[in-house]
């Protein structure tokens, strides 16, 4: 079986875990911690950088220094991650489902400002695949409307919008470093802040609602509750190993990026025939080679193509279900329409794509599916 994701090891995970275990300090905050954290101020100039546990606690961070209340509204793309809507839901919030683009997952955002209300204080947008939204619509509705823009860049490291790193643009910017993704630790993630008035507020929040991150800097002689906050940061074990991968960024995306092209170099004439498509990168954007996706004709379709690469050994999923749709937010839905998020939902299929796949299976998958059609 040639699996979907097998996480990449650069080799100096150990090296890093037990240097921090010798250091005597591995509950966070630390010296792997500052390592991780000046490795993403420095790389991609967020004026903040802090490690949490997940993505989906970043964003959590996002919604607590959104200051929202009550019903206060929040437009996000319908096809995302629950994580994308649920970190404001938790804050009380009212999620206003955006639709996906005609000829791409992420959010068209020429419709944006028809969904903006006297409620609303979000918007959240997701660079699908590590592929950018157009920010400069985006950050133009949030300038003439006083709203804060949340870049969920949990699949976009590496990337950027017009030399803008993803995640750098909006107010926040949110990354997961979980094993599916590029650069990984397990389980991880990161809030970058870009606005230095959210910066002295994320830190408290990120470390319990307490100041103890100016205690031990020096900057108070003792420290206690300030504000809410919860335990986000990650344990230094966790951001040693990330820090053994951060090192190793510059091979792990080059390795990548001749994979996603191998990919679309062989299926291009299944493209040119009208059988399926490809993705597409717009000219502001780049690539980081998250994933590799095909989008088929519909749900039956792909029903079927997923069995016959089973049946040749090769693992390929499907992607997320529109939230507007879900179980838990049918109800609360406006009843608008969002066609190009379901469209997504039942035709696109992710293909293998991790730094051990070998070429010659990528070759093998791209015959499978060529097979498939022509067959």
């Amino acid at each position: 079986m040639i699996d979907f994701n097998l996480p990449y090891l650069t080799g100096d995970e150990e090296k890093h875990i037990f240097e921090a275990v010798r250091n005597g300090k591995i509950s966070g905050n630390g010296k792997h911690t500052n390592l991780c954290q000046e490795f993403f101020e420095n790389r991609y100039g967020f004026k903040k950088a802090l490690l949490t546990t997940s993505c989906t606690d970043a964003l959590e961070m996002s919604a607590l220094l959104s200051n929202l209340k009550v019903d206060d509204e929040v437009i996000v793309p319908s096809y995302t991650f629950v994580s994308s809507a649920l970190a404001f839901v938790r804050e009380r919030a009212k999620i206003v489902f955006a639709d996906s683009l005609p000829d791409h997952p992420n959010v068209d955002t020429s419709r944006l400002e028809a969904l903006i209300t006297s409620r609303t204080k979000v918007i959240v947008v997701v660079h699908y695949a590590g592929v950018a939204c157009d920010m400069d619509v985006v950050m133009d509705l949030a300038k003439r409307y006083n709203l804060i823009v949340v870049e969920d860049a949990a699949q976009a490291i590496d990337s950027t919008y017009k030399g803008k790193p993803l995640g750098s643009i909006g107010h926040f910017g949110t990354f997961s470093f979980h094993e599916t993704k590029n650069i990984q630790c397990g389980e991880g993630g990161l809030l970058a802040i870009n606005d230095e008035k959210y910066s002295h507020r994320a830190e408290i929040i990120w470390e319990k609602g307490t100041n103890r991150a100016e205690f031990f800097r020096g900057e108070v002689n003792k420290y206690g509750w300030v504000d809410i906050g919860s335990s986000f940061l990650p344990s230094e074990i966790t951001s040693a190993y990330l820090y053994a991968q951060l090192l190793h960024i510059n091979e792990i995306q080059s390795k990548r990026k001749e994979l996603w092209k191998r990919y679309f170099d062989l299926l291009k004439v299944l493209d040119e025939e009208g059988v399926l498509t490809l993705p597409e990168v717009p000219s502001y954007a780049t690539n980081n080679a998250h994933m590799f996706f095909i989008i088929t004709k519909g749900i039956e379709e792909r029903s079927r193509l997923i069995s016959h690469l089973r049946k040749n050994g090769i693992h390929a999923v499907f992607h997320y279900l529109a939230l507007h749709n879900s179980e838990y937010y049918l109800e609360k839905h406006d009843d608008r329409e969002l066609p190009n998020s379901l469209i997504f939902e039942n035709s696109l299929l992710r293909l293998p794509l991790f730094n051990d796949l070998k070429l010659d299976q990528v070759d093998f998958i791209c015959e499978s599916i060529k097979e498939f059609y022509r067959g």
